[in-house]
């Protein structure tokens, strides 16, 4: 006899946002801003913000982080694999045209792009405080064996 664990009643039904720790608000909300985030809302007690895209996608970033010389990302870069959320990832429409605005920006490419499993193509980037994030261009069912 296998025993199942009880299913939640009120299990989640939709994602709202993703919190990024920053140290410098100026220079986070000029990169997300680029990124096409735009803050709709300060929340003063919490030193930090809600951002959002015209397509309703949302972040908050959280404004008390402290400056690192060397930006290295305490969950991905050190030896010691430690629990945490690594990234948030958002989808984009065309990751050609999405290499492009990033190389005329001046935005490094950290990863990729790269198929991920059967339904993706993904590419990695760094925020100014080396924040990890992953854009992912979803493949069509069929004839996702197609090249980036």
């Amino acid at each position: 006899m296998s025993f199942l664990p009880p299913i939640n009643p009120q299990a989640a039904i939709a994602y709202d946002h993703v919190g990024i720790r920053v140290s410098n608000r100026q220079t986070a909300l000029h990169f997300y801003e680029r990124l096409g985030f735009k803050e709709t809302y300060r929340i003063p007690e919490g030193e930090a913000n809600e951002m959002v895209t015209p397509a309703g996608v949302r972040i908050n970033l959280i404004f008390n982080g402290a400056k690192s010389k060397d930006q290295k990302n305490v969950l991905l870069d050190e030896a010691i694999k430690r629990p945490g959320v690594t990234h948030p990832a958002f989808i984009i429409q065309d990751m050609r045209e999405f290499q492009d605005w990033l190389a005329k920006e001046g935005i490094r490419i950290t990863e990729g792009p790269k198929k991920l499993g059967p339904r993706r193509i993904s590419l990695f980037i760094r925020d100014p405080d080396g924040n990890v994030l992953e854009f992912n261009q979803l493949l069509p069912e069929e004839g996702n064996n197609e090249a980036i």
